[in-house]
C-alpha cells in the first residue's frame, strides 16, 4: 500500500471516528446494532479501499485500478465494480467523499463514440461480463439518483441502455441456439466460451431497464435469457448455477464450478423481475427467487458466513485477484433482493448480519480487511489485489444499512437520469430494440432438447479464472 497524504488522512480519520490507534494488533470495532457505528467503520474501510485507486492523481487514467496485468493487479472490469460499491456506500451511508471521482470515472470509461463501456484501451480483455459490470454500475447510479454528470456528458440511464443494446446485438443463435459469448473480440482467449456471468449480467441489466422504463421489450429479453440459461443447463432444477460451456461442443460440456457472482447477479435480476411483473408471471419469478436464494445461502454461507467455495478451501486459498472481490457482490445482490422482493427480507437480513460479523472480525482497526471471514481474525492475505478484500468488507458493512434505502427508483417514481433507447446503436447496423421473434423463442426450446439429448458431464477449468483472460 502506498503511504501518501491520503493515507495519513485516513489514519487521522481512524483516530477521530473510532478512538483506536492503527497498530496492526487492533481490530476494527463495530456495533452491528448501531447505524452510527456501522457508518463510522464503513468510512474507515472505504478510506482504505481508496488507497488502491490512483486515477485521481496527476497523469493517471481516471476510472481504473492499477493494471491490467502485468502492469498491475487489476483488470478493467474490477474498477467498474469498485465504483458500483462506492455508489452503494453513498446510497446507504450518505457519505459523498468519493462521488465526484466516481462520476468522472464513469464518464471517462464510457468510451466514445458509442458510450457503451467498450473503451478501445481494453479491447484485449473486453468481455461481455466486463462491459456488463460497468453497465450495472451505471444502472445503479440511475436507480439511486446518484449525482448526474454534466448535461453534455453521457448519462447513466443511456449508458445502461447502450450496454444492453450492444449486447443484444451480439446475441447469436448459431452456436448453442442462443446466448452471449464470454469475450467480445473473436481474437480473445475465451471467445468460444458461453459463460453464465455474461448472460446473467445481460439479464440483470435488461430486468432493471424494464422496471425503470416500464418497457416490456427489456423484460422479454430478461425472460428469454433465463429460458436460454436454464435450457442449456447452466441453471439446474435445484438452482445450482454453473459457470458455462464451450461452443465447439454446442455448450454440452458443462463447467459445473459454482462461482458466487453467477448466483448473485442472477438472483438480483430475478428479484427485479418479480417486482416488475404481476399475476402468473410474478408467481413464476417468485418461485425462481425463492429457489435461488435458498440454494445460494445453503451453498455459499456455511455457518452463516460467506465463503467463495471453489477457491477458498479449508486448508488453503487458491483464489485469484478477481475472486478476492466476489463476496462483496453477493452481499450487495442480497441486499437489493431484500428491498425489491420483501418476502425474502427476514432471511436475507439474518445471513447478511452473520456474514458481516465475520467480515468485521477479519479487519484491523485501520480498515485493512482480510479475505477469510470465517477465521475470527485478520488472515494477512494481501498477495492477490487487496482492493477486492476492501471492496467486499465495505459492501458487507454498507448493506447492513439497507433500511436506509427507499428502493430503486424508476422514471415514474423520481428517477432523474436521462435515457436514450437507441444508445450504442452506432456500433451496429441493426435495430438494438428489435422484438423477440418466434424463431428466437424456438431456439431456446431447441437448446433444451440438444442438451438433454447429448449432455456430457465433463468439467473444464478456464485458464485465468472467472472474468480474466490470460
Amino acid at each position: 500500500m502506498r503511504w501518501t497524504n491520503a493515507s495519513a488522512a485516513a489514519a487521522l480519520l481512524l483516530c477521530a471516528v473510532t478512538g483506536a490507534s492503527a497498530q496492526s494488533g487492533n481490530k476494527l470495532q463495530v456495533n452491528l446494532d448501531s447505524q452510527d457505528s456501522i457508518k463510522r467503520a464503513a468510512k474507515v474501510v472505504a478510506a482504505n479501499l481508496w488507497e488502491y485507486y490512483r486515477g485521481d492523481e496527476p497523469g493517471q487514467t481516471p476510472g481504473i485500478l492499477p493494471g491490467p496485468p502485468p502492469a498491475g493487479d487489476y483488470y478493467w472490469w474490477q474498477a467498474g465494480a469498485m465504483f458500483g460499491t462506492l455508489i452503494d456506500y453513498w446510497h446507504y451511508t450518505g457519505d459523498s467523499t468519493y462521488n465526484n471521482e466516481t462520476v468522472r470515472s464513469i464518464v471517462h470509461q464510457a468510451g466514445a463514440p458509442t458510450f457503451a463501456f467498450m473503451h478501445p484501451n481494453w479491447t484485449a480483455s473486453l468481455g461481455n461480463d466486463d462491459q456488463g459490470f460497468w453497465g450495472m454500475t451505471a444502472m445503479l447510479a440511475a436507480e439511486v439518483n446518484f449525482p448526474n454528470p454534466a448535461p453534455t456528458d453521457p448519462q447513466y440511464l443511456a449508458l445502461a441502455q447502450a450496454t444492453f443494446n450492444t449486447q443484444a446485438a451480439r446475441w447469436e443463435n448459431q452456436d448453442c441456439a442462443g446466448g452471449l459469448r464470454w469475450q467480445v473480440p473473436h481474437t480473445n482467449n475465451g471467445y468460444d466460451y458461453k459463460n453464465t456471468i455474461a448472460n446473467v449480467v445481460f439479464l440483470n441489466i435488461a430486468a432493471r431497464l424494464a422496471r425503470y422504463t416500464n418497457n416490456e421489450t427489456y423484460a422479454e429479453w430478461a425472460e428469454r435469457t433465463w429460458d436460454w440459461t436454464e435450457g442449456v443447463g447452466y441453471i439446474t432444477e435445484d438452482y445450482d448455477v454453473y459457470d458455462g460451456a464451450n461452443t465447439p461442443q454446442n455448450c454440452t460440456n458443462l463447467n459445473k464450478v459454482q462461482w458466487s457472482p453467477n448466483a448473485a447477479v442472477l438472483l438480483h435480476g430475478a428479484a427485479i423481475m418479480y417486482n416488475y411483473t404481476t399475476g402468473d408471471r410474478q408467481a413464476q419469478w417468485k418461485t425462481r427467487v425463492a429457489g435461488l436464494l435458498n440454494r445460494t445461502v445453503d451453498h455459499f454461507f456455511p455457518e452463516g458466513i460467506m465463503v467463495e467455495r471453489p477457491c477458498e478451501l479449508k486448508d488453503r486459498v487458491q483464489c485469484n485477484v478477481d475472486q478476492h472481490s466476489f463476496k462483496g457482490y453477493m452481499h450487495r445482490a442480497l441486499a437489493s433482493t431484500a428491498i425489491v422482493a420483501p418476502f425474502t427480507r427476514n432471511s436475507i437480513l439474518e445471513v447478511l448480519r452473520s456474514s458481516t460479523k465475520g467480515a468485521v472480525e477479519s479487519c484491523l482497526a485501520d480498515g485493512t480487511c482480510g479475505f477469510r471471514w470465517d477465521r475470527g481474525e485478520y488472515d494477512g492475505d494481501v498477495s492477490n489485489g487487496p482492493a477486492g478484500q476492501q471492496m467486499s468488507a465495505l459492501a458487507a458493512l454498507s448493506t447492513l444499512l439497507l433500511d436506509n434505502s427507499d428502493g430503486p427508483l424508476t422514471n415514474s417514481t423520481g428517477g432523474t437520469s436521462v435515457g436514450d433507447p437507441n444508445a450504442g446503436s452506432s456500433a451496429f447496423e441493426l435495430d438494438p430494440m428489435r422484438q423477440i421473434t418466434a424463431g428466437d423463442k424456438a431456439g431456446a426450446a431447441i437448446v433444451t432438447i440438444v442438451v438433454a439429448g447429448s449432455f456430457v458431464g465433463s468439467l473444464v477449468w478456464m485458464s485465468g479464472g472467472l472474468f480474466e483472460v490470460s
